[in-house]
């Protein structure tokens, strides 16, 4: 018998679900994975990036807007959601960078916040996790405290010995995650392939000054192995995107470039292997090499 699938996508902020590996989420609905989003904080102390939408947050909040937002682009993707309930940090500005908002998600104990992801990866089971690199992607603190919380859940929901002092959790079957990938969504090979390809087409691109300031540094593109394939759902990707209306502006950065020749530029969706139970040789086109029948 076919066993099922399922991959638990964890991320900070509703929308980084819809920006960072959306289409293979779609893909991997469409061919009956089960799949679970877990938004780690609401949100609520993001800026609102589309004027078109500050009407809406007049007249109801950012935080109600934006879970209204979440449950479109869940909708648009035929995903399950889970709300962790943690409070959005903030993005902290200036020099010295001021301190956390006391009680935040990033300035939580990490032994505090784990228990919560322990409950959704002991009750869902999932055999694929993906997430953030160390870095967060970008140095947000909730990215990087989801990365954290990620591989401390992963680890603590298979430790048979793990207490968190919760009956709800501790009693829960332990369960061991067989595979994590962390997104690489931006590396600087696909923006300058992106920037090139409407450059040669005698269209504007707006990739040239953020090819200008990169660090190389803090490139990705070596630490790709997992290249799935997923073209055929960026519709679906563009949608669930333009639902987050309070964070994408329709007319900005991240549709610059038509969809069809996205499909023929880059039509992957890009990801590390970061940890794994079982046989699994890269590069890779599939989350779930080594774990189908």
């Amino acid at each position: 018998m076919t066993k099922t699938l399922r991959l638990l996508a964890v991320h900070a902020h509703p929308d980084d679900e819809s920006s960072k590996g959306a289409a293979a989420t779609a893909k991997y609905v469409a061919e009956g994975v089960e799949v679970m989003v877990v938004s780690c904080t609401g949100g609520e102390r993001g800026d609102v990036l589309n004027p078109a939408a500050q009407a809406a947050v007049d007249d109801h909040g950012l935080a109600e807007v934006r879970r209204r937002e979440m449950a479109t682009a869940a909708e648009i993707l035929g995903v399950q959601h889970v709300w962790l309930g943690f409070e959005d940090s903030g993005y902290p500005e200036g020099d010295p960078k001021p301190p956390l908002p006391a009680g935040c998600f990033a300035d939580l104990p990490l032994t505090e916040v784990t228990p919560a992801l322990v409950r959704v990866i002991r009750e869902f089971r999932p055999q694929v996790v993906t997430t953030y690199d160390e870095n967060g992607g970008y140095p947000h603190p909730d990215h990087i405290r989801t990365h954290e919380i990620t591989m401390a859940a992963v680890s603590a929901a298979a430790d048979p010995e793990y207490f968190s002092g919760n009956l709800e959790v501790d009693e829960l079957p332990v369960f061991q995650v067989a595979k994590v990938y962390y997104n690489h969504q931006f590396s600087k090979r696909r923006i300058e392939v992106m920037h090139n390809a409407l450059i040669d087409a005698g269209l504007e691109s707006p990739y040239g000054d953020w090819l200008t300031r990169w660090d190389d540094r803090a490139d990705n593109e070596s630490r790709i192995t997992t290249r799935v394939p997923c073209a055929d759902y960026f519709e679906v990707r563009e949608a669930a995107l333009t639902a987050h209306t309070t964070q994408v502006d329709p007319d900005g950065l991240w549709f610059a470039m038509p969809l069809e020749m996205q499909k023929t530029t880059w039509p992957t969706e890009d990801f590390e292997l970061a940890f794994t139970t079982v046989k699994s040789s890269t590069p890779e086109d599939d989350l779930f090499a080594g774990l189908r029948d």
